[in-house]
C-alpha cells in the first residue's frame, strides 16, 4: 500500500514555537538519513496517524513531500507526551530501496494451546517484537508464530521464527521468545503435593528404633 504525506519546511524550533503547531494540528519533526543534512519540518497530525494506521504500522514506507521533493523514509521514533501519550515529535530516516534498513517487527501468536491450558498452564510472550534487517519492499508487517501445538515446558526461540524471504535477523537464535509453564498456583499446589506425598511416605516407613529392637 502506497503510503504519502506531505511535510511544510522552515518550522521555527524551540518549545514555545512547537507547541503553537501542535495546537494547530501539526506535530514537529525532522527528516535526516543518507549522508543528507537534516530537515526540519512538520506533518498533520491526522494525516500522520493514517499514515500510521496500514498493516505495516510504524514500519510503513512512506513517501514524505517535502518542498517540492519525494523523500522515501520511514519513521524512526515517536516522541510522546509522557502523561497524555499525544505524539509530540516525529523522526523520519530516509530509506534506500536496495539498502537494508533495522526495524522492529512485531511477533504475533495464533492458535489455542489446548494441551497447556488443560494441564492449567499460562503462555508467556518473552518478547513481542524481532529486529529484523530488510530492504523497504521486503519488510514483513508481522511475524506469526503457531502455539497451538505447544505443551508445558516447551519453548520458542528466535531459531524457530520463519522469516519470509528478503528478512533476517541478528538476534541469538537461542533466545526464547515464547515459553509455556505451569502457573504458580498450580506450581505450588505440585509443590504441596510432593510434601504431602513425601510425609506420608515416612509415617509409613519403619523407624531406626524399630529396626534395632528386631535385632
Amino acid at each position: 500500500m502506497d503510503v504519502t504525506l506531505t511535510a511544510t519546511v522552515g518550522r521555527p524550533t524551540g518549545s514555545r514555537p512547537s507547541n503553537r503547531l501542535r495546537t494547530e494540528g501539526h506535530i514537529p519533526g525532522v527528516l535526516y538519513g543518507l549522508g543528507q543534512d537534516p530537515i526540519t519540518l512538520a506533518v498533520n497530525h491526522r494525516e500522520l496517524r493514517q499514515a500510521l494506521t496500514t498493516d505495516a504500522s510504524l514500519n510503513a514506507i512512506i513517501t514524505l513531500t517535502v518542498d517540492g521533493t519525494d523523500e522515501l523514509c520511514i519513521v524512526r521514533e515517536l516522541q510522546r507526551h509522557p502523561v497524555r501519550n499525544d505524539v509530540t515529535h516525529v523522526d523520519f530516516i530516509r530509506v534506500d530501496v536496495n539498502a537494508e534498513i533495522l526495524v522492529e517487527v512485531p511477533i504475533v501468536l495464533e492458535g489455542e494451546p489446548k494441551q497447556v491450558l488443560s494441564d492449567q498452564g499460562v503462555i508467556d510472550q518473552v518478547h513481542y517484537t524481532l529486529s529484523v534487517f530488510a530492504k523497504p519492499n521486503a519488510i514483513p508487517n508481522e511475524l506469526v508464530i503457531d502455539i497451538s501445538e505447544l505443551a508445558v515446558g516447551d519453548t520458542i526461540t528466535v531459531a524457530d521464527i520463519a522469516l519470509p524471504a528478503g528478512a533476517r535477523t541478528e538476534a541469538d537464535p537461542e533466545e526464547v521468545v515464547v515459553v509455556a509453564s505451569v502457573t504458580r498456583a498450580e506450581a505450588e499446589s505440585e509443590v504441596e503435593e510432593g510434601a504431602v506425598a513425601e510425609g506420608e511416605a515416612a509415617e509409613g516407613a519403619p523407624s531406626d528404633e524399630s529396626s534395632s529392637d528386631e535385632s
